[in-house]
């Protein structure tokens, strides 16, 4: 796979000159004190103000991790310190990963609701995305026997500090540079924490299936569903042992990948299904590239059933939506019928009578 060490005479070089140069103390003070534009924290100023002085030292001096142990025998630098956090997350996706193993538990489906609404933020009131992966859930649990654990995407909107970093982009320096899980995150010097993605890669690894539900927003995938697909490129090709890259050597990863990397796809091999729905376009394109997405991740579509893409009152108005859902009998059983195939297929896959057609096939040019 790759070059090979024959081909990889020279690794390119590491361009740079685009980042621009640390913020002004003066500018780091003013966004810091932002967060705390409330009179009610006046009495506390002399207090924030040595709170900032901290937080203006581990930005200056780089603190992304503060917290960091020697990785251990497991990874082929044991010596070399890593993040805390990380380490916490990868020892529970091993955990995640051998009970998805398991012969003895049920089937677990991961339902994402992909909306950016619900009644606890500014539009206050629940999305039909919401919904519609109600009677998704129930028709998992109550025909289909699986567990079904919930992620609604929406909370990223309706709960403090609730977020999904975006991605950095490191696969397009190198793959290797890329880790699983993703080690870009929490960055404490950048004040970049609470980052959602270590809970959702648990989810993702712990289950056998996963349904999509999502609306269109203009064309495409909402906001917090994109940021959470950017955020699994590293469950496609991603470097299980950072300590093989020293965190984020560019020119190690750049060599490692020249010098021929597998491209593991850690998440392949679970079910899938799609359903989104919309009311005036963008529906069949946004379920088009959803099912590509995750079939190039290496799961298992689950039939024509398991994709589905409607409207909900087309060109009505937006008032009467929720009313013609109600009235709209034929998506809410499509629904159903995803569901079903899904857990079926999970069903499946876990009794060895249905295979990922291309199981054991070579990817001639992988990436």
């Amino acid at each position: 796979m790759g070059l090979s060490k024959n081909q990889a005479k020279s690794i390119p070089g590491v361009r740079r000159g685009q980042a621009p140069p640390k913020l002004t103390d003066e500018e780091f003070r003013r966004r810091f004190h932002a967060r705390f534009d409330d009179a009610a924290f006046d009495g506390e100023r002399s207090a924030i103000d040595r709170l900032c002085a901290i937080a203006l030292d581990a930005y200056r001096e780089g603190r992304k991790a503060p917290h960091t142990r020697p990785a251990g025998p497991e990874f082929a630098d044991s010596t070399y310190e890593l993040s805390v956090e990380w380490l916490e997350t990868r020892a529970r996706l091993a955990k995640a990963e051998a009970e998805r193993k398991r012969t003895d538990l049920p089937s677990r489906i991961l339902v994402i609701l992909g909306g950016g609404r619900n009644d606890g933020t500014c539009p206050s009131e629940a999305s039909k995305t919401f919904r519609l992966g109600e009677i998704a859930g129930s028709t998992l649990r109550d025909e289909e026997h699986c567990e079904v654990d919930l992620l609604d995407l929406s909370l990223l909107a309706s709960e403090y500090e609730r977020h999904i970093h975006p991605c950095k982009g490191c696969v397009s320096t190198a793959m290797p540079l890329c880790h699983w899980p993703c080690s870009c995150y929490p960055n404490h010097s950048l004040g970049q924490v609470n980052d959602r993605m270590n809970e959702i890669y648990e989810q993702w690894t712990r289950a056998h299936g996963v349904l999509i539900v999502t609306p269109v927003y203009w064309y495409q995938s909402p906001g917090g569903l994109k940021s959470m697909i950017d955020r699994l490129v590293c469950a496609d090709g991603g470097n299980p042992d950072p300590t093989t890259t020293s965190g984020k050597n560019p020119e190690k990863a750049k060599e490692l990948e020249l010098d021929g990397w597998p491209y593991p796809k850690h998440l392949a091999g679970r079910a899938f299904g799609v359903i989104v729905h919309g009311d005036v376009a963008g529906t069949e394109s946004t379920r088009r590239a959803l099912t590509d997405w995750l079939s190039w991740m290496g799961l298992v579509e689950s039939g024509s059933m398991s994709q589905l893409d409607r409207m909900i009152g087309y060109y009505e108005p937006y008032a009467t939506s929720h009313d013609t859902l109600d009235k709209d009998f034929g998506i809410q059983e499509e629904t159903r019928n995803a569901a079903r195939a899904v857990g079926k297929t999970v069903r499946l896959l876990r009794d060895g009578k249905v295979h990922s057609p291309t199981a054991g096939l070579r990817q001639p040019r992988p990436k």
